[in-house]
């Protein structure tokens, strides 16, 4: 019997390791993150722009609306994350001999 108990305590420490796994490399995290950070970057770039760069591009400043864009994509993306997190993975254990492989019928 405790080598039951010990198994059955150790499938459930690895479903909540398999679960914050999930949820940590959540897809949604990866991409909000990459547009905060490159959004910041294009931003200060737009900031910090010369008078001779605007007359190249029309007097539109390219870089500080492309920055504040994608700024507001990547908050927008873990915003979704934070509001709709991830569900974890979950697992049915099956008794021996039921299941669709299970013998029999």
């Amino acid at each position: 019997m405790s080598d039951e108990y010990e198994y059955q305590r150790r499938v459930e420490e690895l479903e909540e390791k398999s679960a914050t796994a999930a949820r940590l490399f959540d897809v949604r995290r990866i991409i909000g993150g990459l547009f905060v950070i490159y959004g910041i970057l294009v931003t200060i770039a737009g900031i910090t722009v010369s008078e001779a760069d605007l007359k190249k591009a029309q007097n539109i400043n390219i870089n500080l609306w492309t920055g504040v864009s994608m700024l507001v994509v990547g908050l927008l993306f873990l915003l979704w994350l934070r509001l709709r997190p991830a569900a974890a993975p979950h697992t049915t254990a099956e008794a021996p001999g039921e299941g669709p492989n299970a013998g029999g019928g």
